[in-house]
């Protein structure tokens, strides 16, 4: 007996030591200096102020740092996050309160590392997780195309983070876990066509941002790439809610039915046989319609490429075969099957279909609810939906009624998600 304890104690002495051993690696890697690299001399770059307008029309730039009836890229905007209130900063080449006085190389900093000219980290709100991937000439396209613009004198407002977010050197942590700034490498066993669209995905179009689950420390879960994510922003009240960026991988839950011609159609006008744009996405295509055809098809080439997400285990079946069920069926005939049909397969100028639907299918059913509750949030004219415009359902039915349609949904035409319980639809509310 007392050789088995000494054996068993020297185990855990070893299992100890090798603890000490990965913790001090782990600290290690986490309290590494940041290296980075010396940035090229911007003359030395094949740089362009016209590429930088594409590249910051196409990434949507403008609806991040421009409030609505005020400045162009003045900043101000506000994004809720799970970490507090981040107001989007002046980006003008205004002195005070812009980046006019930043050179070519603080520009590069921010955009790769994600720090200011003064060293203060900046929160990943500021996607340069995706712009790191961006080439150098390409940032410094962007660099000459926001040196270009009218300088605003308009201060930035400050941040209303949470306890401890609002200490910023909290950054530097994260960085070390969550932030690769290497600059994007084409695949040699690929086409130039789906390297550009990865390259347009992955950097300025930054899809990933909204697209990729994150982890409860806000960093992007890339084993999961493009599988969903879920984010805040407003819905048709004007309240800010929880949205769910549907799978855009070539999986059965994401763009399995929709061809390479359907993703560009989309992306080029808001609309295609499966789906009309709505909500916070309206703003986003608002940016990819002015995508050239080639690269409008290259992101098709990319997505339709991508591995199928992960298998998701759901419990749809268990609520259909109770009560909620079969009312989902009797609400969902009287309320919907008249524009979506029947069989969910949907109607050219009618409701779009539900059978394969990504926003249907998707791993949280926020963005289903809110297009029930609300209706669905179309951008403003000249965009017509060429579709019978669908109503808001939220002061006519119940949370209970809500929740047995969304499930229903989720469960029937082929579409294999997770029940919908009304304490989701309340939340939504």
């Amino acid at each position: 007996m007392l050789r088995r304890i000494t054996f068993n104690w020297r185990k855990v002495g070893l299992a100890a030591l090798l603890g000490v051993i990965l913790t001090g690696a782990s600290a290690a890697y986490v309290f590494r200096p940041m290296e980075k690299p010396a940035a090229p001399r911007l003359d030395t770059l094949d740089a362009s102020l016209e590429e930088g307008r594409y590249l910051a029309t196409i990434g949507n730039c403008a609806a991040c740092h421009t409030v609505k009836g005020k400045a162009d890229y003045a900043g101000g905007v506000r994004f809720e996050t799970d970490f507090g209130a981040i107001y989007s900063t002046n980006i003008t080449p205004d002195a005070r309160h812009g980046i006019g006085g930043w050179s070519y190389a603080q520009f590069r900093d921010a955009m790769k590392h994600g720090v200011r000219p003064d060293g203060t980290h900046l929160y990943p709100a500021f996607p340069y997780t995706s712009f790191a991937r961006l080439s150098d000439a390409d940032i410094a396209s962007l660099y000459l195309y926001f040196m270009s613009l009218k300088p605003e004198d308009v201060p930035n407002r400050p941040n209303a983070m949470k306890f401890p977010f609002g200490n910023r050197e909290l950054l530097y942590f994260w960085k070390r876990l969550f932030h690769d700034d290497a600059t994007f490498a084409p695949r040699a066993d690929k086409s130039p066509a789906w390297n550009r669209g990865a390259y347009l995905v992955e950097g300025p179009a930054h899809c990933g941002a909204c697209h990729t689950p994150r982890n409860m420390l806000g960093g992007l879960d890339q084993d999961r790439a493009l599988e969903g994510g879920t984010y805040t922003d407003r819905v048709a009240s004007g309240q800010y809610r929880t949205w769910a960026a549907v799978d855009i991988t070539a999986g059965e839950r994401g763009l399995a039915n929709w061809s390479h011609q359907d993703i560009a159609a989309y992306l080029k006008t808001g609309k295609n046989r499966h789906a009309v744009v709505h909500g916070p996405m309206g703003e986003v295509i608002e940016s990819t319609r002015h995508l050239t055809d080639a690269d409008a098809q290259a992101i098709a080439d990319y997505l339709k490429g991508t591995s199928a997400g992960g298998t998701r285990i759901g419990l749809p079946s268990l609520s259909f075969f109770g009560t909620g069920g079969s009312k989902g069926e009797v609400m969902y005939t009287v309320h919907c099957g008249t524009c979506h049909l029947p069989e969910g397969q949907g109607d050219r100028i009618l409701g779009v279909p539900l059978a394969g639907n990504p926003v249907v299918q998707a791993h949280d059913p926020s963005s289903l609810i809110n297009v029930v509750l609300y209706g669905p949030d179309l951008p403003p004219p000249p965009f017509a939906s060429g579709r019978t415009r669908m109503p808001p359902f939220g002061k006519r039915l119940s949370d209970e009624d809500i929740a047995a349609i969304a499930t229903y949904l989720r469960s029937q035409f082929g579409n294999q998600a997770g029940a919908v319980t009304p304490e989701q639809v309340l939340e939504q509310r």
